[in-house]
């Protein structure tokens, strides 16, 4: 009985403590690089609320979208979506990654077919927002007109999304 015990314990020992000397292997990985996107950093997740811009009126709060790049390693381009969360807005913008800026006219709104909207005045500030957490992250904005409504501006602002779970 004891010799059978002795032979539990040492099978035990061995199936936990083979996976930390296996686990960690980074042979064969010395030269990865994961790289980076063109348009890394104007990429995000951002919590934005809507406003009308002639009323002041707030429209849709806390609205998340995200920008991020178009796969054709462009980095004059960017994708920005509200996944319909906020007003239904979906395309590509064009960007300045100099001075953070991005704009579009006329452009196909995916997430409403039939369609468009232009965006004027888009900016990503660095450090210029404070989360409701109290961290410091970026600010966007921008304002944007649709189609199916060219007279009514909408202004987009809010700041980069932390993850924190007291901000969700």
């Amino acid at each position: 009985m004891k010799n059978i015990k002795i032979k539990i314990t040492a099978i035990l020992l061995c199936v936990f403590a083979l996976p930390a000397f296996t686990s960690c292997d980074d042979q064969g990985y010395d030269d990865y690089d994961a790289g980076e996107t063109p348009v890394q950093a104007m990429s995000g997740e951002w919590f934005i609320d809507i406003t009308d811009d002639a009323t002041g009126d707030l429209l849709v709060a806390h609205a998340l979208h995200k920008t991020y790049n178009t796969g054709t390693g462009s980095d004059e381009t960017m994708y920005i979506n509200d996944q319909q969360n906020g007003w239904w807005l979906g395309g590509i913008v064009n960007i300045n990654l100099d001075d953070l800026t991005f704009s579009v006219t006329d452009e196909e709104n995916f997430q409403d077919p039939g369609t468009t909207f232009t965006i004027t005045e888009g900016k990503i500030m660095r450090n210029a927002a404070t989360s409701p957490t109290g961290a410091t992250v970026d600010s966007i904005y921008f304002k944007a007109t649709f189609s199916y409504d060219p007279e009514s501006v909408l202004s987009f602002s809010g700041y980069r999304r932390t993850g924190f779970v007291e901000e969700e």
